[in-house]
């Protein structure tokens, strides 16, 4: 088992990894809209906040040895459901035909006041 605790200027901001990577599977912990050069919050629309977070892990999977065409289960946490639509369009733009398998989990609030986070089990 190998901890990942930075992919270029992102990094882990807890006691927990970026990514873990184990038996070929990378598991990518939740990723909000941070600037992957400045490491500054990128508060914005939910489809800008939802595609920084995707590039983010997009990032950490090439780091990793894998890329978002290996990604094998997404789970969205959204502060507002009714968002969910704009999220999907982002979605289906970031990874044209390929689906992986997605959670959405509708929660009250997020860290730091973002709209969406999310995390990522990619195969290497």
């Amino acid at each position: 088992m190998e901890s990942m605790f930075e992919a270029g200027n992102l990094k882990s901001n807890g006691h927990y990894a970026l990514a873990v990577i184990h038996q070929n599977t990378v598991y990518v912990s939740g990723q909000f809209a941070i600037d992957p050069i400045t490491q500054e919050k990128k508060f914005g629309t939910i489809e800008e906040e939802t595609l920084q977070a995707l590039s983010n892990i997009e990032r950490i999977l090439e780091e990793a040895g894998s890329n978002k065409g290996r990604i094998l289960k997404l789970t969205l946490y959204l502060h507002d459901i009714n968002l969910l639509d704009r999220v999907d369009n982002v979605c289906q733009g970031f990874f044209a035909d390929f689906r992986p398998a997605c959670s959405i989990v509708p929660t009250n609030e997020l860290h730091y006041g973002f709209q969406i986070e999310i995390e990522a089990i990619a195969s290497l």
